[in-house]
């Protein structure tokens, strides 16, 4: 499959957001998923975590800077959360259904991604085998997010589209990428 480019929005701000965007791509090929994530902007006035020594599977990586996809079956309840922290650490959670049932997913041991930080850019590439959760034959729905973490605005909250009244990453509506 080609390609799909996304791009990411900022739920409500309070006060000015300095200038910054974060796009990317998505593709899936028989159980291959590949994303790309490309943040720009002046990263000094972000709170960017620095590579860790051994990246290990880590909870809580929501509460700093951390890029997020969510991937559902189309049609079903279950789906999964995946954190990639720019350190390299990560996580995947397994739910049952709307913020229910959640557990730790244990098909993966690792997930293998990138990060590269260049003057005004951070890169987080990412190409995973999914066979271990879902079949190559079965259509899926994908969210893409960010946590971003200001030096002056604290947590901001990055989707494709914010439909309710809170940031909500869970929300199915927000699933917009179908693969």
């Amino acid at each position: 499959m080609n390609p799909q480019n996304f791009s990411l929005e900022p739920f409500s701000i309070t006060g000015p957001l300095p200038s910054f965007k974060i796009t990317g791509t998505i593709s899936r090929r028989g159980d291959t998923l590949a994303i790309r994530y490309n943040l720009r902007g002046p990263l000094a006035e972000l709170v960017i975590p620095g590579p860790a020594y051994l990246p290990a599977r880590k909870h809580g990586l929501w509460a700093e800077t951390c890029f997020e996809f969510f991937l559902a079956v189309k049609h079903a309840a279950r789906y999964w959360e995946f954190n990639l922290s720019p350190t390299g650490h990560w996580n995947i959670y397994r739910f049952a259904g709307y913020r229910q049932g959640m557990v730790e997913e244990t098909a993966f041991t690792a997930l293998p991604f990138d990060v590269k930080q260049q003057s005004g850019s951070l890169l987080l590439v990412l190409e995973l085998n999914i066979d271990k959760i879902v079949r190559a034959d079965q259509p899926l729905e994908v969210s893409l997010a960010a946590v971003i973490k200001f030096r002056d605005h604290g947590l901001t909250y990055w989707t494709l589209t914010h439909p309710g009244p809170q940031a909500d990453f869970h929300r199915r509506d927000s699933f917009l990428v179908e693969l």
